[in-house]
């Protein structure tokens, strides 16, 4: 009975990890032939879960609650700003910095935390606030008041992830891991970006 139930726990495993490894080769075939379309959608949709973890994790709205069209706002910034902004950064910065060591990964990680990132949250969170429908007025009130916060946020997460991002990871895989850590601070974005 032990060894049966053994067994059968041994082959939905190894089912799961066969499925799981067919998606990913999937994933890899259209990453080679449509980079930058597959980029693109995963960001947009992850950006999307995050909203949705926010809602139902964080904010703990309930499905009934949910707000599908602000969902739906979020992950149009990722389709249409996050995915192609941070997928166009990372080749700039594979071209302003050359190589793999890690040097050049701390060199990499070090120009896009001080350069990139604050103006890519405040942009962010700029945008968050238009498709919210704020004001001119009401939405720099909204950055003085967010910024900041959203910024030291920042800089206790990503350093070590883009370093090891940056020295581990190829290129055209980088926005990918980069949005799969980011379900948790897309998560944070999309509370703190619709946080009145």
């Amino acid at each position: 009975m032990v060894r049966e139930r053994i067994l059968s726990l041994f082959a939905v495993t190894l089912n799961h990890k066969q499925r799981m490894a067919g998606l990913w080769r999937s994933y890899q075939a259209l990453m080679t032939r449509r980079p930058w379309t597959v980029q693109i959608v995963t960001a947009g949709s992850l950006v999307g879960i995050g909203d949705v973890i926010s809602q139902q994790l964080i904010e703990r709205r309930g499905l009934a609650q949910h707000d599908v069209r602000r969902t739906t706002k979020m992950m149009s910034i990722g389709f249409f700003f996050v995915g192609p902004v941070v997928g166009s950064w990372y080749k700039v910065l594979d071209r302003l910095v050359v190589g793999g060591s890690k040097s050049a990964a701390m060199k990499k990680m070090m120009i896009d935390q001080l350069c990139f990132a604050p103006c890519f949250l405040g942009a962010f969170l700029a945008l968050s606030g238009v498709l919210n429908g704020l004001s001119a007025e009401q939405n720099v009130a909204k950055l003085r008041r967010d910024y900041t916060d959203a910024l030291i946020s920042n800089y206790y997460l990503w350093p070590p992830v883009q370093m090891a991002n940056f020295y581990f990871i190829p290129l055209q895989h980088r926005l990918a891991v980069v949005q799969m850590v980011a379900v948790a601070w897309n998560s944070y974005l999309t509370w703190k970006a619709n946080a009145l």
